[in-house]
């Protein structure tokens, strides 16, 4: 039987078993830490840093941080809003992200938390970049102006297609995702089947004759913010 660890997550009193994650006992507590490069079906990366909290006064990665007898985190602070929120920024104004016109608005998991931070337009100015786009493959595009390098794509194809589709190329402001071929998309094995093709968050990776099939007001953030289903759980 695994040991039980009592800790609090702004103020409140949280006890869940050994090994498991701020991020996860915070979940199962019905609170939500908001998270970009998390998925449930993937490993923790701790890249996005969307998921900050402080842990004794110290910040860590709630995705990755394991839980401990004592410890003190806060969640809910105005320094940390603000950290998110710039982070959101950056993400917004490094790529191209045209919400109106994105096939993945209303089911985007960036353009959902931006407006559950408050954020309606970014307050640094637009870099504009001109990034690949590759609709070569019959069934999926992929556009790199979306991408914002959250990790999940690469994991998916690796360790649950077990494909190595995509990966990480360059560094700093030149890394980018690319696809493991000698020249397009096309000319993987990717499938519109695989977990890769579903893990992205944003519009970078999107399935071919599928665009705007759910009407505006039923899709998946236009009823509750992202997040909600997490905060259900709560006793």
């Amino acid at each position: 039987m695994s040991e039980q660890i009592t800790f609090t997550i702004d103020g409140v009193e949280i006890k869940d078993k050994a090994g498991q994650t701020i991020m996860q006992a915070a979940d199962e507590a019905g609170i939500y830490i908001p998270r970009l490069c998390r998925h449930p079906d993937l490993p923790p990366r701790g890249s996005c840093r969307v998921c900050t909290v402080f842990v004794n006064g110290k910040p860590q990665a709630a995705c990755t941080q394991p839980i401990a007898e004592g410890m003190t985190v806060e969640n809910d602070t105005p320094e940390l809003k603000e950290s998110r929120r710039n982070i959101i920024d950056m993400l917004f104004i490094e790529g191209n992200h045209f919400c109106m016109f994105c096939e993945k608005s209303g089911n985007c998991e960036l353009q959902a938390l931006a407006y559950r931070l408050g954020i309606l337009s970014p307050k640094y100015p637009y870099f504009f970049p001109k990034k690949d786009v590759d609709s070569t493959h019959p069934d999926i595009f992929l556009d790199l102006n979306r991408c914002i390098l959250c990790g999940r794509c690469v994991e998916a194809s690796r360790d649950v297609d077990h494909k190595g589709v995509f990966e990480f190329v360059g560094r700093g402001i030149e890394k980018k995702i690319a696809v493991n071929a000698e020249a397009d998309l096309k000319d993987t094995d990717f499938a519109a089947t695989d977990k890769a093709a579903d893990v992205c968050p944003v519009g970078a990776i999107n399935k071919k004759r599928t665009a705007f099939s759910t009407p505006i007001g039923k899709r998946l953030y236009d009823t509750k913010p992202i997040g909600s289903e997490i905060e259900e759980r709560k006793k």
